[in-house]
């Protein structure tokens, strides 16, 4: 199944032109089985996720983009937002004892060199974002971000080979163009949010770059 785990709508995110109903039906038409909604630090009532996805017939997964010191980190099993959550370490706990799971999204970000051309800066970047302990509490690592640039994606291909953490893809979408042109693969069923975290939990999912898009 091919499942866009990163989605941003207008009704949460302030920096999407997406209508929540215009994304599930593009989805849909890209080829995709399902999609997550992850705003920017706010949850959607799951209720209302379930009423998308039984207007739409379609797969609609709730979730969360929180930003942490530490970067982005897509989280899921979590319902609401706790004051604390910006500090990975308490993020951690919280999705620990939720029994959910986490992804580290664009992990590129703050951590490209400002020259990636040069091998020895892109391995030195790429060291010291390896030593980071935020890797050790995600189930998955974004390694194909959808508004990331060929360069900042092979930087995240590079360090999730270091790590050797499950493999993830996203479009991150905010706008129309940004949908269907990647999604993870996951090696299984997947009917709703249960089934989500255990299959990031066990791995059973690899990043897929996928042509075209919406």
């Amino acid at each position: 199944m091919l499942i866009d785990l990163h989605n941003h709508t207008r009704a949460l995110s302030w920096d999407s032109d997406l209508d929540v109903d215009d994304l599930v039906e593009r989805a849909k038409k890209a080829g995709l089985d399902g999609i997550c909604l992850t705003e920017h630090d706010y949850f959607w009532d799951h209720d209302t996720v379930r009423q998308i996805a039984k207007r739409h017939d379609y797969l609609v997964i709730p979730g969360i983009e929180v930003n942490t010191e530490d970067g982005h980190v897509l989280c899921f099993g979590l319902e609401k937002y706790v004051y604390g959550m910006h500090r990975f370490a308490e993020l951690a706990e919280h999705v620990g004892q939720a029994g959910g799971a986490m992804v580290a999204a664009h992990p590129y970000r703050r951590r490209m060199p400002w020259h990636p051309e040069k091998e020895s800066e892109l391995e030195e970047a790429l060291a010291r974002a390896a030593r980071n302990t935020i890797w050790d509490a995600c189930q998955g690592v974004e390694l194909i971000n959808g508004r990331g640039t060929p360069s900042e994606n092979e930087f995240s291909a590079r360090l999730g080979e270091m790590l050797g953490r499950p493999a993830t893809a996203g479009s991150d979408a905010h706008r129309a163009a940004d949908i269907g042109v990647c999604a993870t693969e996951f090696l299984g069923r997947i009917e709703g949010l249960d089934d989500l975290i255990e299959a990031l939990r066990a791995g059973r999912c690899r990043a897929a770059s996928l042509r075209g898009g919406a």
